[in-house]
């Protein structure tokens, strides 16, 4: 049976409070070990490695499933933070980045996945690939159905108890997006995969229906399961991942000729290197509160949006 990241105890397809109380009890002994970063840095090793890896995987994984990918990750964090590696090599990191997706593709039943030679120059053949395969199994001692944020999606939306299953799908769907992201904020390594749920789906829920999101926020917080306090340093820190975001995808589709541009061709020509640089840094203040309206209007609309759909 192929591997469902929302289910990964069983193929229950509504949250059974046993299935549920199973998933709380056990979900750290799918994480990284504590201080992750550290013991990286303890081992010789820096967040590049990290980030070189996870680079290969999405090589890999690009025309695939997207939780394909997010297991692929998971599996070579916990091995990253239980093993390292001997030497952070190209080499050496291409091979584990491929035996982590070729792990992820058994899971998931993509027996077909990939050509693993791909264009890097480096070519292993089937032995080697298992080999590291083996390894990487007993650094996460064979726990392989992880669980992760998305094994509680389906849980916290119950407790919001919406009565409107377009609603319902809006804010799983942008809770989602919102958790593809997580891998690459370091802050959120510090929290459960549940705690990342909730507050992915508390910031969904922020952008879509922003009326009911402190009714939802209590409803969550009052979860014999979640830790009030650490609910509310995970929500903030996916929020500021989450503006960031939007604030790199309105730097993406700016125009190159901007006030600031105009701005500083002018005061280099005319005025001190001082005032100058007070100039621009007033002018980048502005352009971040900018881009920060743009966001709030955004949302409204968003807001204004599901509204009308609700009307029908």
């Amino acid at each position: 049976m192929e591997f469902d990241l929302e289910n990964p105890l069983t193929d229950f397809h509504e949250p059974h409070s046993d299935t549920i109380t199973s998933l709380f009890l056990v979900e750290s002994d799918h994480m990284p070990s504590e201080n992750y970063f550290q013991s990286l840095q303890a081992k010789g090793l820096d967040i590049s490695v990290r980030r070189e890896a996870i680079s290969e995987i999405s090589k890999f994984c690009y025309n695939f499933d997207p939780l394909l990918s997010y297991l692929a990750i998971n599996y070579l964090d916990r091995f990253l933070s239980s093993q390292g590696v001997l030497e952070p090599k190209p080499w050496v990191l291409r091979l584990l980045a491929i035996s982590c997706v070729s792990l992820a593709a058994k899971m998931k039943s993509e027996f077909s996945l990939v050509d693993f030679q791909g264009d890097g120059g480096f070519i292993f053949d089937t032995q080697t690939i298992e080999r590291m395969e083996v390894l990487i199994l007993g650094a996460l001692k064979w726990r392989m159905r992880s669980i992760t944020p998305f094994s509680f999606l389906s849980y916290f939306i119950s407790i919001l108890k919406l009565k409107d299953p377009p609603l319902r799908q809006a804010l799983k769907a942008r809770a989602t997006e919102i958790l593809f992201q997580a891998p690459n904020e370091i802050k959120l390594f510090e929290f459960k995969p549940s705690t990342i749920a909730a507050s992915a789906l508390l910031s969904a829920a922020h952008e879509l229906l922003p009326l009911q999101h402190p009714c939802f926020t209590k409803a969550i917080s009052s979860c014999s399961y979640v830790n009030k306090e650490n609910l509310l340093q995970c929500y903030n820190a996916v929020q500021e991942m989450v503006i960031d975001g939007y604030e790199s995808a309105f730097d993406t589709v700016a125009s190159s000729v901007t006030p600031l541009n105009v701005l500083d061709q002018h005061f280099s020509s005319s005025e001190s290197g001082m005032t100058h640089a007070t100039v621009t840094a007033t002018t980048l203040g502005t352009e971040r509160d900018i881009k920060r309206r743009k966001l709030i209007d955004y949302c409204d609309n968003l807001s204004v949006q599901i509204s009308r759909i609700r009307q029908y």
